[in-house]
């Protein structure tokens, strides 16, 4: 590679400066756009970038948050000198995404319904984890199972029926499971330049898992300077959160040349146990928690009973990216990431009861570590092959594990996985005439699994070997993929896409600890999936997408291999007899601009999930109940034992009102229903009722004000899914002493003031009245009353 880059040549060309209209200031992250040739670029903090690669274009779109699209030649843009102002616009119908085809395109040509979280949200918000980042959107729901964590539901669907990228890198592992996940956490909100979240089947781009939906993480990106003065830029944040003692820092700091350029990024997190609100169910609150004292387990009652003990945490993350440019027809970036947490309580496994008790002294997540290292190539020059390639070479380490030990007893168990990734993805774009252009690429995965088990003796200090959770395993993914973008008209956009993915699972069992009557298990099977849909937009006001798309979920490591206990009195074994469960969906959509000033955007949307692989009971030898951590239990195994029906109704609205006052809101509804073995239908476990997030914001000059609730609603007990109403620890107790979900709400308030060019000062009161509330499905409920204040400075 170095000998290569050695005989690189280095030229320079001309760099643009994108001002604002009015304050004649620098514009960042502006995109600029062509198709002939096909280039992109993005302006730094200083509002420049090169555009070498637009040399003879006759239509460079660029776009900007907050700013009119602007179409402008290559020519125009050398007669004023290579300076572009943009003008300042209420609402755009105009975003540029990267999720739906691998490169940056224009979400006006992109029939799916997408989602789009900013820089400027995410410094407002100051959301905790990644989890919260997320649900700051208003179209995303986010379960809780403790503090540590958050399990993202997209349209009835979560977990290892979603997909997660980070730079383009495939974040699903194959030990993701169909339960609620917690490795979104691994990511850093602080070092998060753009987040995307695609609605609907992304399988055609990204492969298996893609049912519900992606959400697309882009990290910080070196920036290189474009005059002779080192580009030196960065940002510290110290945080403080009054409802878990937070206590949080993060810098980041990044030096650039003309041909190299370099970001550091360090944040640590440090959270003390959660208190929840004052105003709610009682059935909430666990006044309690197990400590050992004398070689026993004793219940401490707590001074504060809103305490949720044990859900303390901290965590630390790192980040490390070196970026080469010889010249703008190559560019190579390398990527390093590091996330670990401590251990952290599983806070619904400590609200089980036995024998009128706690159940259990310990259940811990964690150490949860992450690790990856990412090569990334990108070559810019029209060829018969291609106008852009990029080429990811990644490796990747997932650590996790889980540790428990019931009341009184010495024996903790320790069961830990760990992944080994590795990933190389082809991905090309090729522009046959003005109005085609073709996305198309090649993809290998490969998950090498190792599970270990120990059962330590807390008293004597001795440990012997247990059954670990999963099989020792290989999961592999070959795949070629091929989408077509055709412009029919100014008006009309027409998308096409076809996948095929070949998928390989080899697992070795260990028979000792069960008597499984396999001791291997292997898959070897292809899938095919395609999508096609169509943007109509008659004016720049208006536009309607259609969509319909297929999907697939491979049966992975956790599906086939894993022994845990899902429920009091069930376990679930083995089962190596899967196959893939396929999804086919249909997205409609129309979006609104009235006057300047209101947006409107409403998409409805239906899937069907065939095959679809769920928990179900099952036989070991022709029993149907084992003994399992010392009780008996019913045996179960997942299966392709289903279809599910999911249908909903995402609605926006965006009102631009007079004087620096603005009001959105977001309202989602979905509808999930799964077959169960005896023909009859359940709620689907992960469509979450339906849940909005309505906000009122004032800016003025230096200030900016919000004011803004985020709300639930209620799911019966009868409404539950099956298998979520015996699951005391999690849900409230309705009149009649069964379980449910209420609804709720909070209303929040947070301001920012810029002191100065550097400096910023943020503060928030949420949950301003205090409710005691737990989101559907979750097992700790939310923030009581917080005070947030955080301090800001950027260079």
């Amino acid at each position: 590679m170095w000998m290569l880059l050695g005989c690189l040549s280095i030229t320079y060309g001309q760099t643009v400066t994108i001002t604002d209209d009015v304050t004649e200031e620098p514009v960042e992250m502006v995109i600029l756009m062509s198709n002939a040739p096909k280039a992109y670029a993005t302006t730094n903090a200083k509002g420049q970038a090169n555009i070498d690669g637009f040399e003879n274009s006759e239509a460079i779109e660029i776009y900007a948050y907050g700013y009119k699209r602007k179409t402008i030649s290559y020519s125009e843009i050398s007669q004023n000198g290579f300076k572009v102002g943009l003008n300042q616009t209420n609402i755009n119908l105009d975003e540029i995404v990267i999720a739906a085809s691998r490169w940056k395109q224009s979400s006006g040509k992109v029939p799916s319904k997408l989602a789009d979280i900013t820089p400027k949200d995410i410094a407002f918000q100051n959301p905790q984890t990644a989890a919260d980042l997320l649900s700051i959107s208003g179209k995303v729901f986010v379960q809780k199972s403790q503090q540590g964590g958050g399990s993202p539901m997209i349209r009835g669907f979560s977990s290892n029926r979603l997909l997660y990228t980070v730079d383009g890198v495939r974040m699903n592992s194959a030990i993701f499971r169909g339960g609620n996940l917690q490795n979104v956490i691994n990511m850093d909100p602080f070092t998060v330049e753009n987040t995307e979240v695609l609605f609907g089947p992304g399988s055609v781009i990204y492969g298996s898992d893609a049912i519900g939906g992606v959400m697309s993480f882009q990290t910080l990106t070196p920036q290189l300077s474009l005059d002779d003065e080192p580009f030196i830029f960065g940002k510290a944040v110290a945080r403080y959160s009054s409802v878990n003692q937070e206590q949080t820092g993060h810098f980041d700091v990044g030096f650039g040349w003309k041909k190299w350029a370099f970001v550091t990024s360090f944040s640590s997190w440090d959270y003390d146990h959660l208190r929840q609100g004052s105003n709610g169910p009682d059935d909430y609150l666990k006044p309690y928690y197990v400590q050992r004292i004398d070689s026993t387990d004793r219940v401490i009652t707590q001074d504060d009973p809103l305490l949720q003990v044990p859900s303390a945490y901290t965590q630390k993350n790192l980040l490390q990216k070196v970026r080469f440019q010889p010249n703008h027809n190559w560019d190579f970036q390398y990527g390093f990431h590091f996330s670990e947490t401590s251990a952290y309580g599983r806070y619904d496994r400590h609200n089980r009861i036995q024998n009128g008790t706690a159940r259990y002294a310990e259940w811990n997540y964690g150490p949860q570590k992450w690790l990856m290292n990412n090569l990334s190539v990108s070559h810019y020059l029209s060829n018969v092959l291609y106008d852009q390639l990029t080429v990811r070479l990644a490796q990747q380490t997932f650590a996790e594990g889980r540790f428990d030990r019931s009341v009184n007893s010495d024996i903790r168990s320790i069961r830990e996985e760990e992944v080994q990734a590795y990933s190389v993805n082809a991905d090309m774009v090729k522009s046959l005439g003005l109005n085609n252009t073709i996305y198309y690429g090649v993809e290998y995965i490969q998950n090498d699994v190792t599970s270990t088990g120990v059962d330590e003796n807390i008293s004597t200090g001795t440990s012997v070997e247990g059954p670990s959770r999963y099989p020792k395993a290989t999961w592999r993914s070959i795949a070629i993929y091929l989408n077509d973008e055709h412009q029919l008209s100014n008006k009309t956009t027409l998308q096409a896409g076809i996948r095929y993915n070949q998928f390989l699972l080899d697992a070795e069992f260990d028979t000792r600890f069960y008597p499984f009557p396999f001791q291997e298990a292997s898959i070897n099977d292809g899938a095919l999936t395609g999508s096609v849909g169509a943007v109509f937009r008659p004016n720049e006001s208006l536009i309607f997408r259609i969509n319909a798309g297929s999907a697939f979920r491979s049966p992975n490591v956790d599906d086939i291999g894993k022994v845990f206990d899902s429920e009091p009195g069930a376990v679930v074994i083995p089962n190596p007899n899967l196959d893939a469960e396929y999804a086919y969906n249909i997205d409609l959509g129309v979006a609104k601009v009235l006057s300047d000033r209101i947006k409107l955007d409403i998409t409805g949307y239906y899937t069907r999930l065939n095959n679809a692989l769920v928990r179900r009971d099952f036989q070991l030898n022709g029993q149907d109940s084992i003994m399992y951590d010392g009780e008996l239990s019913q045996v179960q195994a997942i299966q392709n034992a289903a279809k599910a029906d999911v249908y909903g109704i995402q609605l926006g609205l965006n009102l631009k009102l007079f004087n620096g006052f603005r009001f959105t809101t977001d309202y989602n509804f979905q509808h999930g229903e799964e077959e169960l073995d005896d023909g009859t239908v359940s709620n689907s476990r992960h469509a979450a009722p339906w849940f909005g997030l309505s906000r009122f914001t004032y800016e003025y000059e230096k200030l900016t004000l919000q004011l803004y609730a985020q709300y639930q609603g209620e799911r019966k007990h009868e409404n539950l899914a099956t298998e979520e109403q015996s699951k005391d620890e999690i849900y409230a107790k309705d009149e009649n002493g069964n379980t449910y979900a209420p609804a709720w709400y909070t209303i929040n308030l947070k301001g920012q003031y810029l002191l100065n060019d550097y400096l910023s000062l943020s503060a928030g009161l949420e949950n301003i009245t205090d409710q005691r509330y737990r989101p559907y499905s979750s097992g700790i409920s939310g923030s009581g009353r917080n005070f947030i204040l955080s301090l800001s400075a950027k260079f």
